[in-house]
């Protein structure tokens, strides 16, 4: 068994960590960092872990295979300098700190979303995991970067409450967020930089137009993103269906999908239409699985050369 710790675990997508290593049949989760909850047990706090396990938050560190960072952004880089690790530990930084740019004194971070450079991630020993806005909205466009076809993208796409964060705010509050939906960080998203590297890296010249939403709901993304092809939707799917062929966690659709089909799931759902010569690629994910902790888990079965959705069979709800 590879063992494994979190740092910052008692947070959204430390919990998540949590609940997927429960069940993974190849790693055993060592430690569990919260100097907040230090000493209490993990189900005091995320309660649906109740019987589940019995074990605690520490303040300490341990030596592991495998240590996943789930600090707030611009964290990581601070505590690695300040934290001395094994030279032999895989890491896998769910923050922000290493998705434009991977460089660091340890070695090189490698930008973790398997569907465009798994063979890197495999010979990797440091992650830096995808932004959930940037997983959704690279999923929908990655075919067609590669086929040269993105000049310019005009996006939105609605998140869910815990895309937030555990923190409360004046917009994170349920009697704000319910029965409300609102427009921010228009143009401006953080997770932009990591879309256009991504997909710039085929050769394009990508300018892409963002409008993120926040939704009334807990979980979930749901992106489209518009462009111009002559391609006919055939054509579209097909290219689409071939690019994915090797992807376990993508399903392209030529049916109509919705949030349900993907929440609780490690599964990225695509679907594609078309009107005249313009294109609508609408894309839905988890935001706390594919869109974080279920792609660090992900990541962490391509680093140990393990099939690529282990521990990581789960079934969404349809009602």
């Amino acid at each position: 068994m590879v063992t494994v710790g979190i740092i910052g675990a008692a947070g959204y997508t430390g919990g998540e960590l949590i609940r997927l290593l429960q069940i993974h049949p190849k790693a055993k989760l060592q430690f569990a960092l919260s100097r907040t909850y230090s000493g209490k047990l993990v189900s005091d706090i995320d309660t649906d872990l109740v019987g589940e396990t019995d074990l605690t938050f520490t303040d300490a560190v341990e030596k592991t295979d495998v240590l996943f960072l789930c600090l707030p952004h611009k964290e990581s880089k601070t505590w690695l300098q300040e934290n001395p690790l094994d030279t032999n530990t895989k890491i896998i930084d769910l923050g922000n700190d290493f998705r434009l740019d991977g460089t660091f004194e340890l070695g090189e971070f490698v930008y973790g979303l398997p569907e465009f450079q798994k063979e890197a991630i495999k010979k990797a020993q440091y992650i830096a995991n995808p932004g959930c806005f940037a997983t959704a909205i690279q999923l929908a466009l990655l075919p067609l970067a590669q086929k040269n076809m993105l000049s310019e993208v005009y996006t939105t796409g609605i998140t869910g409450s815990t895309g937030a964060g555990q923190s409360l705010s004046p917009t994170s509050h349920f009697s704000w967020r319910a029965n409300n939906i609102s427009a921010y960080k228009t143009l401006t998203h953080q997770h932009l930089g990591e879309i256009k590297k991504t997909l710039n890296s085929y050769n394009n010249t990508i300018q892409i137009q963002f409008v993120p939403w926040r939704g009334d709901f807990t979980r979930g993304i749901y992106t489209s993103s518009t462009i111009k092809a002559t391609l006919s939707l055939d054509e579209l799917y097909t290219f689409y269906e071939s690019f994915y062929a090797d992807a376990p966690f993508v399903a392209v659709s030529k049916n109509r999908i919705d949030l349900k089909q993907v929440v609780n799931t490690n599964k990225a759902l695509v679907h594609i239409e078309k009107q005249d010569d313009f294109v609508v690629i609408h894309s839905a994910i988890d935001n706390l699985l594919k869109g974080a902790s279920g792609q660090a888990i992900q990541n962490m079965n391509l680093m140990m050369g393990w099939e690529e959705n282990t521990g990581l069979q789960l079934k969404a709800n349809a009602f």
